[in-house]
């Protein structure tokens, strides 16, 4: 246990572990700054500015035309900055909305709820284990909402797959297994850089922050992904996605332990991050396999809840019921070697084979999108529906794995001091 996770316990303890934060005020008009418009940034964008009643009044990005293609969205009414602190400055700004390179998300976090902000922050919450302590304890003093943008944890198939495993018709649940895999270089995060892309166009040295001082690099700056200063890699951008996903679904709050195996198999193209990571959590009283492959496409976006009586399948908007086929009375293959007389009164005396039933696709209501719930919570004064705490947990969980991961041992976690041994 080194200093920084000593740190990390103590602010821990002092905040709790029971916490929601309620918006100060409800709002008719919501004013949003943005910091962050790039790829996620520009998306998040457009989904708040299409919901009634928000006015986006000023975005900051390190690079022009990032700036430009905001202006470009919203008709030239927003107004650009490369200084991210011109947005908390601005008194008439109600919230902002962060989607920036994981290793400034902790300051720019802590920056806006010390300016009297609420806050949407992309996924994942922290860049590190140790940071996510310090957020809860801002977000509790501030009074503030806060909500991290991870939106498998709000979506409908969720919702489903949680009541249906709280109602008991999967038996026993010992094993879930979620996978992301893509075999392209958009999905193994090689974008593409725009021709105007130089130091006059780009904020360098606003990107590095506080990490080592490195010469001007368009690769890195557009594919900050693949490096382990910027990014957790596979873990933090997708793995991040199932443990949110995974911990609403199951009701639980985070892994004892994991371990993980991967490594860097196809796409050497001077990252550091793997392309391939395979992890195994241990929860209480089952097991989780978490998986991303950037060398084969075959199994997208899954979910599997495997139980003694059935298993649910989450893929592509859907829920899907899969029944065991029901256990006859009868041992066909354990009796086989019996004399045969034998063997054939035992069989006349068992129950014929029950009838296996069709797997069935679940009915499911759609809901309201996770940005509009934050909306929704700011304008009703109601909880967040992922808090700072809960965006800890699944965060905690993914950095979690890539400790396994870079040590080659397994790694346990005691959640609720957050010390990592």
């Amino acid at each position: 246990m080194n200093r920084r996770s000593m740190m990390g316990a103590i602010a821990y303890k002092v905040v709790g572990m029971p916490m929601q934060v309620k918006a100060a005020a409800a709002y008719d008009r919501i004013r949003l700054g943005f910091i962050g418009s790039g790829l996620r940034g520009s998306q998040l964008l457009t989904d708040f500015i299409k919901a009634p009643g928000v006015t986006p009044v000023m975005v900051a990005d390190v690079y022009s035309g990032c700036l430009q293609r905001a202006k470009e969205q919203t008709d030239g009414e927003i107004e650009i900055t490369k200084d991210y602190r011109a947005v908390l400055d601005r008194k008439d700004i109600d919230a902002v909305v962060i989607a920036t390179p994981d290793h400034w998300h902790k300051k720019m976090t802590l920056d806006a709820l010390a300016a009297g902000k609420h806050v949407y922050i992309e996924k994942p919450l922290t860049w590190s284990i140790e940071e996510g302590p310090e957020i809860i304890a801002a977000a509790a003093a501030s009074k503030k909402l806060l909500q991290v943008g991870s939106g498998a944890k709000t979506a409908a198939v969720t919702a489903k797959a949680k009541e249906l495993v709280q109602s008991g018709v999967l038996g026993k649940i010992m094993q879930v297994k979620m996978v992301n895999n893509r075999n392209n270089p958009e999905g193994a995060w090689i974008y593409p850089i725009p021709p105007d892309a130089s130091e006059t166009t780009i904020d360098w040295a606003r990107f590095l922050g506080d990490r080592p001082k490195k010469s001007f690099d368009p690769k890195v700056f557009f594919r900050w992904r693949c490096w382990w200063e910027y990014s957790g890699g596979v873990a933090t951008d997708l793995f991040v996605h199932m443990t949110s996903q995974l911990h609403e679904v199951m009701s639980v709050e985070a892994p004892n332990s994991v371990v993980s195996q991967g490594g860097l198999f196809r796409w050497k193209d001077g990252r550091s991050v793997p392309d391939y990571m395979s992890s195994i959590y241990e929860y209480p009283g089952f097991l989780a396999e978490l998986s991303v492959n950037q060398c084969n496409g075959y199994v997208p976006r899954t979910m599997y809840v495997l139980g003694t009586e059935g298993t649910l399948e989450l893929s592509a908007g859907k829920v899907v019921h899969h029944f065991e086929a029901k256990s006859e009375n009868v041992q066909r293959y354990g009796s086989v070697s019996w004399p045969k007389a034998q063997r054939a009164k035992y069989l006349a005396t068992r129950k014929p084979t029950a009838a296996f039933e069709k797997p069935r696709e679940v009915k499911i209501e759609q809901g309201p999108s996770h940005t509009d719930l934050f909306l929704v919570s700011l304008r009703e004064s109601k909880p967040s529906v992922e808090d700072a705490r809960e965006g800890h947990l699944a965060a905690g969980a993914v950095h979690l794995a890539n400790m396994a991961y870079k040590s080659g041992r397994r790694m346990t976690w005691n959640a609720k001091t957050n010390v990592v041994l």
